[in-house]
């Protein structure tokens, strides 16, 4: 960002001041649009109406990142969009928000906010509940979270406006709330997941004013909708900076507030490792644009608790392996729904990868055979694979699964001595059967790679 540093260089003023960078000192090209974006722009513009691109899109272009997509703001209300776009679909309650949709694309356009005033709805807790006050670009500018995000790439021009100070915090690569940090929090508690998100994603840090009443605030994320809450799930930890982005969470106090066993699972050493490499094989598959799921990742999520119970439930109790699987899992989601809101197409597959665990202990005839068959063994095996790499359960067990993949026959099965056993992995009981059979009680719990 050389020429932002030689832009703001020497340039230092009042945040409050707008400024327009034209086009010759900015490296922002249209050619970087999509195409929806662009008939959008232009749709809107020979319309009459004001029309810019604004937010993480523009924010990104200018950190040299590829965006995800792109936002547009306009003067225009949602009945004026939807009187330009035959394709538009208007959505929200808070805020009425326009859908224009070309082909698969479908681009978000939001007409310029008003400012806040003490006439807006609030709950208890400061949270804005009505907001459909329209207003100018200036106000539109300071009702955005962060600096870096209330930046407007204008296609009349294509200038770059800046009320807030946005390009200065580019710049000195910071995130930082525009207004008072706690205000803004209590308006929308999602912004402290957001300043994590983005701090990471960018490399940035987070501004000292911002950052600190994050802890005592963290609360708050309760009410928010758990529907929400797992769409920011996915976003943090379904990302390449998984890692960096959980350690931001824990850090300040946000992620007993999501997942609290998974926070609670941070404190042991082997736990700890297992989710991060969980987190770690998710960044290295979204880097090789191989596709992620989000049944894997709250999977091994939460599966520290899951073993845990299980652990419970087999060598406490005494239940048979498959019952107490079963019991554990069942007990560990429901405690993860009152936080978070799972999906049944993602909380059935999690079910699925946690009680096939202990059948991986059968390696003989037809239940190891059932197993190989299973339409979930894949995401099984890897899971499998990512409890081995931790030392939860043997290597040798992993091994020989991914030999009986590919081979005619099944392998034969190793004596116990001739496993690699971590040291701390609890010993396997063996129960009789009524005529002298021998059966395994069960595998030891825990977790490990990211794999669908």
């Amino acid at each position: 960002m050389n020429w932002l540093k030689s832009l703001v260089a020497g340039k230092r003023s009042p945040r409050a001041a707008v400024r327009r960078i034209p086009r010759s000192e900015h490296p922002i090209s249209r050619s970087q649009f999509t195409q929806g974006t662009l008939r959008t722009l232009y749709g809107l513009k020979d319309a009459g109406y004001e029309a810019y691109v604004v937010g993480g899109g523009v924010r990104d272009l200018l950190a040299g990142e590829a965006p995800k997509d792109f936002d547009i703001a306009t003067n225009a209300h949602p009945d004026q969009i939807r009187a330009v776009f035959r394709s538009c679909r208007l959505v929200g309650r808070r805020f009425m928000i326009a859908h224009v949709r070309w082909g698969q694309e479908v681009v978000e356009v939001t007409t310029f906010r008003g400012a806040i005033t003490d006439e807006h709805e609030r709950d208890d807790t400061g949270r804005i509940l009505a907001d459909n006050e329209y207003g100018t670009l200036e106000t539109d500018a300071f009702r955005r979270d962060f600096t870096i995000n209330a930046l407007y790439y204008d296609i009349s021009d294509y200038s770059i406006v800046d009320h807030v100070g946005g390009l200065e915090d580019m710049q000195r690569r910071i995130v930082r709330l525009i207004g008072d940090p706690e205000t803004r929090y209590r308006e929308d508690p999602v912004r402290m997941l957001r300043a994590i998100r983005i701090a990471n994603k960018l490399r940035f840090t987070i501004d000292k004013k911002t950052a600190a009443p994050i802890p005592s605030l963290a609360g708050l994320l309760r009410e928010i909708p758990p529907a929400r809450l797992f769409d920011e799930v996915i976003k943090l930890l379904q990302s390449r900076e998984a890692v960096a982005n959980l350690e931001g969470l824990h850090t300040h106090g946000l992620l007993k507030h999501l997942l609290p066993m998974t926070d609670a699972a941070l404190a042991d050493e082997r736990d700890a490792a297992f989710i991060r490499q969980a987190l770690t094989n998710t960044a290295e598959r979204i880097a090789g644009e191989q596709s992620t799921s989000p049944a894997f990742l709250y999977a091994a999520l939460l599966w520290p608790g899951v073993a845990r119970e299980y652990r419970r439930l087999t060598e406490r109790e005494g239940q048979h392996a498959n019952v107490a699987i079963v019991q554990a899992s069942e007990k560990v989601l429901a405690q993860a729904l009152h936080h978070v809101m799972i999906p049944k197409r993602f909380s059935l597959p999690m079910r699925e990868i946690w009680t096939l665990q202990p059948r991986f202990d059968a390696r003989q005839g037809g239940r190891a055979k059932r197993l190989l068959a299973h339409p979930r063994f894949r995401a099984a095996y890897d899971f499998l694979l990512l409890r081995a790499s931790v030392g939860e359960v043997p290597q040798g067990l992993a091994d020989w699964w991914t030999r009986a993949q590919t081979a005619d026959q099944l392998p034969p099965v190793p004596s116990a001595d001739d496993e690699e056993v971590s040291t701390d992995a609890p010993r396997k009981k063996r129960r009789r059967r009524r005529g002298g059979r021998g059966r395994r009680a069960g595998a030891p719990a825990g977790a490990p790679p990211d794999g669908e």
